[in-house]
């Protein structure tokens, strides 16, 4: 895929999304199994006869359903059985990640490199989702979900701009400042807005499309101001403790004062504890997710 020419200003860069067909839309598995979850008329048996479609989506669900993530005593060995016992809205959240994962193939490793960047997006998601259990929040694993696809809008300049997505991240380099920064000043508009767009056009939740467009400002968040904040605190957190690298190369981002105030763990839980915590599940939850 090539470069595109004349990406330089706010207005235009929906071109990057209009001109690549293979974003035009998530795998159809995924938006069949919405319709399921959102039918209760559809029993369990479904699950299977709608993901089994895909052989090897099937086997890295229910590797992920064993892995670390979950950690059961006993091994699942149907999808279908991965539903009763998480759930439809929770398996749900695992497929969106997986069949995101699965657009982004076969990017250069001179571009960008893809398991340190995916490696990233998982710890995201894994400190998003924890920072919503010590809040009490039920709906964890949307968190984590949430904290996979917040920098998709990277991936995207890195298929369809690689040239100019480097030349952007050797000048925030020399700069030491943000990366998103500079792609505002080189290009008008940054990944994050970017990552917003692309989760519109494929019709995902209102809260994907904020959080993955406001991380790095989660004071201009209007509607889902809690789960930005959760996942610009987890961003920072990922990247302090570096594991993966979704571009920033050694820069934090600055963490917001008012999005701590929102998303802080307990006075008791401290860097430490949600680093040993984090680490305990992290490398066998990324090879679950990265297994193909």
């Amino acid at each position: 895929m090539g470069v595109k020419k004349g990406i330089h200003n706010q207005t235009d860069f929906n071109s990057l999304l209009e001109n690549d067909p293979t974003l035009a839309s998530l795998s159809e598995v995924y938006y069949e199994f919405r319709k399921f979850v959102e039918d209760p008329n559809l029993g369990f048996a479904e699950v299977d006869r709608i993901i089994l479609k895909d052989v090897n989506l099937t086997a890295r669900i229910l590797k992920i359903v064993n892995s670390a993530f979950y950690s059961f005593s006993s091994k699942i060995e149907t999808v279908s059985r991965a539903a009763s016992v998480i759930g439809t809205e929770q398996l749900s959240y695992i497929l969106l990640s997986t069949v995101v994962m699965d657009k982004f193939q076969g990017i250069p490793e001179n571009v960008i490199n893809m398991d340190s960047f995916w490696r990233h997006s998982i710890a995201c998601g894994l400190i998003s989702k924890k920072l919503a259990v010590y809040k009490g929040e039920l709906n964890s694993e949307k968190h984590f979900t949430i904290g996979m696809l917040h920098d998709i809008g990277r991936l995207v300049m890195c298929v369809n701009m690689p040239n100019r997505t480097w030349e952007i991240l050797i000048r925030s380099n020399l700069d030491n400042q943000a990366l998103h920064l500079t792609e505002k000043q080189e290009l008008g508009f940054d990944h994050a807005q970017l990552g917003g767009a692309l989760l519109k056009k494929w019709n995902l939740p209102e809260v994907y499309q904020e959080v993955a467009e406001y991380h790095h400002n989660p004071d201009q968040a209007l509607h889902f101001p809690g789960e930005v904040a959760h996942c610009h605190l987890a961003d920072i957190i990922a990247n302090t403790l570096k594991l993966g690298c979704s571009g920033e190369s050694f820069f934090v981002p600055k963490l917001e004062a008012r999005a701590w105030a929102k998303a802080r763990p307990p006075q008791n839980i401290s860097l430490t504890v949600i680093k040993d915590e984090i680490e305990e599940i992290f490398e066998e939850t990324a090879q679950a997710f990265l297994a193909h």
